[in-house]
């Protein structure tokens, strides 16, 4: 790599050496070394998918981080994915650094341009932001260590600037499909609680850890956001537990915890760090595939093929301006008056979803709006293109009427949707969502309100209407 490439911006040079770490090599290699000799030796019963590492000055956490890369000697990994939290800038979604390399004291470190893009293109929420990347300290902090553990790797940058549950979704089902097939470490850059006493500090650290230990990124995202812990980098850290479940871990094991009052000995008003190790364990099965959810309700294959056919081809014509075709429906199922909704995935990743849970049209024309509506009208996504229409795959998800309740035990997790009404708010989810994410009862109750804009426990309330519903699920890629 010419000097030439790094004039062009195409090198991302250090932003924070001399200042967080060394900035000279030599000084730099003994003191992330002397780090690395102070971890008692420990092995990992299982294959290793991601690591939770702290991001402050060397002086501060770097101990504590070297506890997750002292794994990685002679792992063999050569392609990690880090994903840090934007101190800097505040921009929506995730950006990836796709430029050539990223320069450390220790080297250029290439970027995996084709890894990079294929993320980029899955979803608009992901794209290349340069001034996320220029003076971020989180990520770069990572990569000394990552050099001195790793013989020869290619490094994925990604940066988020929001960290909401849809932006922790969105990435990892991203990554999770632009991976497939590859071997890749993903690395979660966040501190814990900032500014706190070191008992309220060490206090609110025990949630997130527990968390982590639990494997249960959905909680985690819940009590972050409700205040209840801190991490700056959450959303990383929920990202990473995302795509680790995914990729087969059962386990996760807190490595070490320390604060800055550990080291400083000033415990007035510290910073958390832990270090932490996602893992499939080899003396346990693999999480269980996703069951399919929802129910049978009785249409044959040629009826669902209709209606998937209906939304293909609503969809089509309205990005080409042409006149929806009149639909010739002698099935009395499909003139029934259902709600439904219709999903939209590209790449594995969603890309719309919106349904009417009321009945009051004739099945096959609430199939019709709502592919449209899916495609065109989801806040969340921009309008869908003729370029991507063949990457597309529907999903339907046809309703039986709501059904008020009282007592939570009728709900049963895999056959039932959640509808939850309180005030002026109200929220659903679909059976599939608790299937994918393998919540439990009290989680789904919980996500459903979090969906609504409720406090998670307000369905204890005792004005709080909890309906419920089941749905058939079926789709292009599955029937």
């Amino acid at each position: 790599m010419t000097e030439s490439y790094s004039e062009r911006g195409e090198i991302r040079e250090p932003a924070v050496a001399g200042a967080f770490y060394p900035n000279d090599q030599v000084v730099l290699k003994k003191q992330i070394r002397g780090f690395l000799d102070n971890v008692p030796e420990e092995k990992i019963e299982g294959k290793i998918t991601a690591l939770i590492s702290p991001h402050a000055g060397y002086m501060y956490s770097g101990q504590v981080a070297a506890f997750g890369y002292k794994l990685l000697e002679g792992s063999g990994f050569n392609k990690v994915i880090v994903i840090a939290p934007s101190h800097r800038v505040h921009f929506h979604g995730a950006s990836v650094y796709n430029k050539i390399g990223y320069r450390t004291p220790l080297g250029i470190v290439s970027v995996d341009r084709d890894l990079c893009n294929r993320i980029i293109a899955q979803n608009g929420m992901i794209s290349y932001y340069p001034q996320a990347h220029t003076q971020e300290h989180s990520l770069e902090v990572q990569v000394p260590f990552l050099q001195i553990v790793l013989e020869e790797f290619k490094l994925v940058p990604i940066v988020m600037g929001s960290q909401d549950f849809d932006t922790c979704r969105v990435l990892s089902e991203a990554i999770i499909e632009a991976i497939k097939g590859e071997r890749v470490l993903i690395v979660a850059s966040s501190d814990l609680s900032h500014f706190h006493h070191y008992d309220k500090a060490v206090s609110l650290d025990r949630i997130v850890l527990e968390y982590i230990d639990k494997l249960d990124a959905s909680g985690l995202e819940h009590d972050l956001k409700n205040g209840r812990c801190e991490a700056c980098g959450g959303g990383p850290i929920v990202t990473s537990m995302l795509i680790a479940e995914k990729l087969g871990a059962n386990k996760a094991k807190v490595l070490n915890y320390a604060n800055s009052g550990d080291v400083t000995g000033d415990k007035s008003g510290v910073v958390g760090y832990a270090s932490a190790v996602l893992y499939e364990s080899k003396g346990e099965t693999k999480n269980k595939e996703i069951e399919r959810a929802g129910v049978g309700l009785g249409l044959n294959k040629e009826e669902k093929m209709t209606l998937l056919n209906i939304a293909r081809t609503a969809i089509e014509c309205r990005i080409k301006n042409q006149n929806l075709p009149k639909f010739d429906i002698r099935s009395d199922t499909l003139r029934e008056k259902r709600g439904a909704f219709v999903t939209l995935h590209k790449h594995g990743s969603l890309r719309g979803c919106i349904g009417n849970i009321h009945g009051n049209k004739p099945l096959y024309v609430t199939i019709e709006e709502m592919a449209t509506a899916s495609a065109f009208n989801d806040p969340r996504f921009k309008p869908v293109t003729e370029g991507e229409i063949n990457d597309l795959d529907i999903e339907i998800s046809v309703l039986t009427p709501l059904r008020k309740i009282d007592d939570i035990e009728e709900i049963q997790v895999g056959r039932h949707g959640i509808y939850i009404e309180k005030g002026y708010y109200s929220g659903l989810l679909l059976p599939q969502v608790a299937t994918e994410y393998r919540w439990d009862r009290t989680t789904f109750l919980e996500q459903t309100c979090n969906k609504a804009g409720l406090p998670k426990n307000a369905w204890k309330d005792r004005d709080t209407r909890i309906y419920i519903f089941s749905a058939d699920i079926f789709s292009e890629e599955k029937l």
